[in-house]
């Protein structure tokens, strides 16, 4: 089974080796990056990479501000994805969690009846008051998340999808594939979530803008979740600040985006069994000639680039304001304001 993933990346160069490695483990066979000015070694990382036959790598052919969305829809047309028999579109900070089987891929597909597509939904890590970027795997580091059947004050959670061959594509989004609106009801393609449930009608046709790219979270993640580690330490949430959304022009992350990330209440260690074989991949990559040296450039760089960000007043501030962020969400915090006024929820 050939499974190509598909990512966007900017400066993400030292966490590059585990999440290659991690999908490794799961049964992804194929890497399609995509880079965009990368100025900490990602690029020379991957294409040390490419040289060892390890990824693909690209810069983004983007010329608008949507940058994810025009790799896509460059993604569609090469090779390493028109040959694969599915396809994973993720980004760098997203490990596919399985629970089934060997926890592979393969595992998950056959439990969930291998349908043309797989709806796996997001549980977003908390930085569990990790201050110091440490060059240690990402899973191993953050254990603790919201409750996972609750996001914030949505019971809903957003999704990435796996994405079989014969699925009848018009267009790859980043959180799900879709379909020409005018495909007869009796062709739409047989999708799962992360339990192997049909998704939702209403997902499944993007017909309602609130649920084109998620759906209740409760029951979904009985085979599969989406740990989302969209913090990782304050120093590295630095580092993604001053970088930008990758995805998007001009689009920067406010206090609002940690805040309602680094919900803490809830531990989940089950993606701490890939552990074991995932630090003896990485070594095996690092053992690749030239390989470690980049890495540890990639490191290097991103220490000076914290060092340079914290001696930054706007920096400073910014780090000394999201130390001192209540631990919820902020649609908690204001019930929990409303009930102390003896007012009704909103």
């Amino acid at each position: 089974m050939r499974i190509t993933a598909v990512t966007c990346i900017k400066n993400e160069g030292p966490f590059l080796l585990e999440w290659i490695a991690f999908n490794r483990l799961i049964g992804v066979t194929d890497f399609l990056f995509y880079s965009n000015d990368c100025d900490d070694g990602s690029d020379e990382l991957l294409d040390l990479l490419r040289d060892h036959g390890i990824v693909h790598h690209l810069p983004n052919p983007a010329k608008g501000r949507n940058y994810q969305m025009e790799a896509l829809k460059d993604a569609a047309h090469q090779d390493v994805v028109r040959q694969a028999d599915w396809v994973w579109v993720a980004d760098v900070d997203e490990f596919l969690n399985i629970h089934v089987g060997d926890h592979t891929i393969p595992a998950l597909i056959a439990a969930c009846g291998n349908p043309q597509a797989i709806s796996v939904s997001f549980q977003f890590f908390a930085n569990c008051g990790i201050k110091t970027f440490e060059d240690e795997p990402v899973i191993a580091q953050f254990t603790r998340s919201h409750n996972p059947d609750i996001w914030c004050d949505d019971l809903s959670a957003e999704v990435k999808t796996l994405v079989r061959r014969d699925f009848p594509l018009q267009y790859f989004g980043a959180h799900r594939p879709f379909f020409r609106k005018t495909l007869p009801p009796r062709k739409r393609p047989d999708w799962t979530d992360g339990s192997g449930r049909k998704v939702p009608h209403r997902f499944l046709v993007a017909a309602d803008p609130r649920f084109i790219r998620k759906f209740p979270a409760r029951g979904a993640r009985d085979l599969a979740t989406l740990n989302h580690y969209a913090l990782r330490s304050l120093d590295s949430y630095l580092v993604k600040n001053d970088r930008g959304d990758v995805n998007r022009e001009h689009r920067f992350f406010d206090d609002g985006y940690w805040q309602d990330r680094n919900d803490d209440a809830w531990e989940d260690l089950s993606i701490r069994r890939y552990l074991p074989a995932l630090r003896e991949e990485i070594a095996a990559l690092k053992a690749l000639s030239g390989v470690a040296e980049a890495h540890d450039t990639c490191v290097r760089l991103h220490r000076a680039k914290i060092e340079r960000l914290k001696a930054d007043p706007a920096f400073a501030a910014l780090r000394n304001r999201l130390l001192n962020l209540p631990r919820i969400p902020r649609a908690e915090e204001e019930l929990i304001a409303r009930l102390d006024r003896g007012l009704e929820p909103a």
